[in-house]
């Protein structure tokens, strides 16, 4: 009896891993109001995907954050995705500037929280610091299909930078770092 039940309770571990379970809405809330409320420091313009991202702070580590030093526990960072306004051919529309010139209409949120501990949840191969993500639909529903293996694995390479990578540089530009 005492053999079914450890081998059953690491089978549901071992799926868990496998398919991040922890990340997702259940741990990282939708913030409501963030387009008002958090700082927007960045566009990142993606030709590939016809999509311009909003990357957006919490206003509270924006006042506090430092280049060099990991993100204060708390910290959210959000990513937008608009579309980009397309010409009749299809093609994605340059401003004047030379850049993708965003719609209103909002495609995918995600976001990313980092909080003490969260780290702890997952084998250290997977785990990206303390962070943890979800990903939203425009009305700030979760994303019932959601995978979260990709956001773990390429965020994985920026172990230097706190695992993001527009915040971080940012913060490094801002310094004159």
């Amino acid at each position: 009896m005492n053999k079914i039940v450890v081998i059953s309770l690491a089978s549901v571990f071992a799926a868990g891993v496998a398919g991040y379970t922890l990340a997702g809405p259940d741990r990282v809330a939708f913030p409501s109001g963030y387009a008002e409320r958090f700082v927007l420091y960045n566009t990142v313009d993606r030709p590939d995907r016809k999509t311009i991202r909003f990357m957006y702070v919490s206003p509270e580590t924006h006042t506090k954050a430092k280049a060099g030093e990991p993100a204060p526990d708390g910290t959210i960072l959000i990513m937008e995705d608009h579309r980009a306004k397309l010409d009749a051919s299809g093609s994605a529309e340059l401003g004047p500037d030379g850049r993708l010139v965003p719609t209103d209409q909002i495609t995918n949120i995600f976001v990313m929280e980092k909080r003490a501990g969260w780290g702890d949840a997952y084998p250290p191969e997977v785990r990206n610091g303390d962070w943890d993500y979800a990903h939203y639909l425009p009305d700030g529903a979760p994303k019932a299909d959601a995978k979260f293996d990709g956001c773990f694995s390429c965020h994985r390479n920026r172990t230097g930078r706190d695992f993001n990578f527009t915040y971080t540089k940012y913060l490094m530009d801002r310094e004159g770092k």
